[in-house]
Protein backbone atom coordinates (compact mmCIF):
# COMPACT_ATOMS: atom_id res chain seq x y z
CA UNK A 1 0.00 0.00 0.00
CA UNK A 2 1.57 3.48 -0.63
CA UNK A 3 0.67 7.09 -0.12
CA UNK A 4 -1.93 7.12 -2.93
CA UNK A 5 -3.52 4.26 -1.57
CA UNK A 6 -3.36 5.84 2.35
CA UNK A 7 -5.18 9.36 0.41
CA UNK A 8 -7.75 7.21 -1.36
CA UNK A 9 -8.97 5.46 2.21
CA UNK A 10 -8.63 8.22 3.85
CA UNK A 11 -11.01 10.00 1.25
CA UNK A 12 -13.64 7.04 1.48
CA UNK A 13 -12.97 6.75 5.59
CA UNK A 14 -14.65 10.46 5.12
CA UNK A 15 -17.46 9.31 3.23
CA UNK A 16 -17.64 5.91 1.27
CA UNK A 17 -19.76 7.12 -1.12
CA UNK A 18 -17.63 9.95 -2.36
CA UNK A 19 -17.28 10.05 -6.02
CA UNK A 20 -14.39 8.74 -7.57
CA UNK A 21 -14.07 11.75 -9.84
CA UNK A 22 -13.94 14.13 -6.84
CA UNK A 23 -11.43 12.03 -4.84
CA UNK A 24 -9.11 12.06 -8.25
CA UNK A 25 -9.20 15.58 -8.85
CA UNK A 26 -8.04 16.37 -4.75
CA UNK A 27 -5.22 14.05 -5.41
CA UNK A 28 -4.10 15.31 -9.32
CA UNK A 29 -4.78 11.78 -10.28
CA UNK A 30 -7.15 10.21 -13.44
CA UNK A 31 -10.70 8.70 -12.26
CA UNK A 32 -9.34 5.37 -13.72
CA UNK A 33 -6.51 5.21 -11.04
CA UNK A 34 -8.79 5.91 -8.31
CA UNK A 35 -11.44 3.43 -9.21
CA UNK A 36 -8.65 0.56 -10.11
CA UNK A 37 -6.78 1.04 -6.73
CA UNK A 38 -10.35 1.41 -4.68
CA UNK A 39 -11.43 -1.75 -6.34
CA UNK A 40 -7.72 -3.40 -5.89
CA UNK A 41 -8.05 -2.59 -1.76
CA UNK A 42 -11.38 -3.89 -1.96
CA UNK A 43 -10.18 -7.15 -3.61
CA UNK A 44 -7.24 -7.67 -1.06
CA UNK A 45 -9.62 -7.27 1.68
CA UNK A 46 -8.07 -3.74 3.46
CA UNK A 47 -11.13 -1.95 3.21
CA UNK A 48 -14.60 -2.35 3.17
CA UNK A 49 -17.38 0.04 2.01
CA UNK A 50 -20.87 -0.70 3.93
CA UNK A 51 -23.50 0.86 5.65
CA UNK A 52 -23.03 1.20 9.04
CA UNK A 53 -26.72 0.60 11.36
CA UNK A 54 -27.32 1.54 15.10
CA UNK A 55 -28.38 -1.81 16.26
CA UNK A 56 -31.35 -0.56 18.15
CA UNK A 57 -32.63 1.37 15.22
CA UNK A 58 -33.08 -1.87 13.51
CA UNK A 59 -35.00 -3.81 16.07
CA UNK A 60 -32.17 -5.65 17.75
CA UNK A 61 -33.39 -5.53 21.23
CA UNK A 62 -30.43 -7.45 22.63
CA UNK A 63 -26.84 -6.36 20.79
CA UNK A 64 -23.74 -7.33 22.69
CA UNK A 65 -20.30 -7.70 23.06
CA UNK A 66 -18.82 -11.18 24.51
CA UNK A 67 -15.20 -11.60 25.57
CA UNK A 68 -14.38 -15.39 24.80
CA UNK A 69 -11.25 -17.40 26.20
CA UNK A 70 -10.26 -20.36 23.73
CA UNK A 71 -7.67 -22.95 24.27
CA UNK A 72 -4.47 -22.09 22.62
CA UNK A 73 -4.79 -25.06 19.80
CA UNK A 74 -8.31 -24.44 19.53
CA UNK A 75 -8.06 -21.03 18.84
CA UNK A 76 -7.99 -20.58 14.84
CA UNK A 77 -10.81 -23.41 14.57
CA UNK A 78 -13.24 -21.85 17.06
CA UNK A 79 -12.39 -18.47 15.41
CA UNK A 80 -13.09 -19.78 12.22
CA UNK A 81 -16.50 -21.57 13.54
CA UNK A 82 -17.79 -18.44 15.51
CA UNK A 83 -17.25 -16.28 12.00
CA UNK A 84 -19.90 -18.28 10.06
CA UNK A 85 -22.81 -17.88 12.39
CA UNK A 86 -25.18 -14.62 10.85
CA UNK A 87 -26.03 -12.85 14.26
CA UNK A 88 -21.72 -11.86 14.30
CA UNK A 89 -21.50 -8.74 13.55
CA UNK A 90 -17.47 -8.37 14.19
CA UNK A 91 -14.88 -10.76 15.83
CA UNK A 92 -11.29 -10.03 16.54
CA UNK A 93 -8.62 -11.51 18.46
CA UNK A 94 -6.96 -9.42 21.14
CA UNK A 95 -4.70 -9.54 23.89
CA UNK A 96 -5.55 -9.45 27.48
CA UNK A 97 -7.98 -11.69 29.79
CA UNK A 98 -9.89 -12.85 26.51
CA UNK A 99 -8.40 -14.47 23.11
CA UNK A 100 -11.34 -12.97 20.92
CA UNK A 101 -13.88 -10.26 20.78
CA UNK A 102 -17.32 -10.99 19.03
CA UNK A 103 -20.18 -8.76 18.59
CA UNK A 104 -23.64 -9.92 18.06
CA UNK A 105 -26.92 -8.71 17.14
CA UNK A 106 -29.33 -10.83 18.89
CA UNK A 107 -33.18 -10.02 18.50
CA UNK A 108 -33.88 -9.79 21.88
CA UNK A 109 -32.43 -11.67 25.33
CA UNK A 110 -33.90 -15.05 24.83
CA UNK A 111 -31.60 -15.01 20.79
CA UNK A 112 -28.93 -13.74 22.90
CA UNK A 113 -28.81 -16.46 25.32
CA UNK A 114 -29.58 -19.14 22.43
CA UNK A 115 -26.72 -17.64 20.75
CA UNK A 116 -24.49 -17.74 23.73
CA UNK A 117 -25.53 -21.34 25.27
CA UNK A 118 -26.45 -23.27 22.11
CA UNK A 119 -24.15 -21.77 19.33
CA UNK A 120 -21.08 -20.38 21.31
CA UNK A 121 -20.30 -22.31 24.21
CA UNK A 122 -20.11 -26.27 22.58
CA UNK A 123 -17.60 -24.63 20.75
CA UNK A 124 -14.69 -27.18 20.75
CA UNK A 125 -11.64 -25.28 23.07
CA UNK A 126 -14.28 -22.64 24.33
CA UNK A 127 -12.99 -22.12 28.08
CA UNK A 128 -15.11 -19.24 29.08
CA UNK A 129 -17.58 -16.40 28.30
CA UNK A 130 -18.01 -12.88 29.50
CA UNK A 131 -21.55 -11.44 27.94
CA UNK A 132 -21.62 -7.59 27.85
CA UNK A 133 -24.85 -6.15 26.28
CA UNK A 134 -24.57 -2.88 24.45
CA UNK A 135 -27.21 -0.39 25.88
CA UNK A 136 -26.44 2.81 24.23
CA UNK A 137 -24.45 3.50 21.48
CA UNK A 138 -22.56 6.71 21.76
CA UNK A 139 -20.23 6.45 18.57
CA UNK A 140 -19.87 4.20 15.75
CA UNK A 141 -16.24 3.33 13.95
CA UNK A 142 -17.62 5.25 10.53
CA UNK A 143 -16.07 8.09 11.41
CA UNK A 144 -12.69 6.41 12.80
CA UNK A 145 -9.34 7.96 10.87
CA UNK A 146 -6.33 6.09 10.44
CA UNK A 147 -3.35 6.54 12.77
CA UNK A 148 -1.14 7.28 10.34
CA UNK A 149 -0.87 10.53 8.49
CA UNK A 150 -0.17 10.40 4.97
CA UNK A 151 2.00 12.98 3.17
CA UNK A 152 1.70 14.68 -0.07
CA UNK A 153 0.79 12.25 -2.88
CA UNK A 154 3.53 11.61 -5.50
Amino acid sequence: MDNLDKHIITFLQENGRMRYTKIAEKLGVTEGTVRNRAARLREENLIQIVGMTEPHSMGYEAPAVIGISVQPAQLETAAETIATFPEVNYLILVSGEYDLIVEVFCRNREHLAAFVTDKLQPIDGIQKTQTFMILHTYKMAHGAKPIYEPSTPE
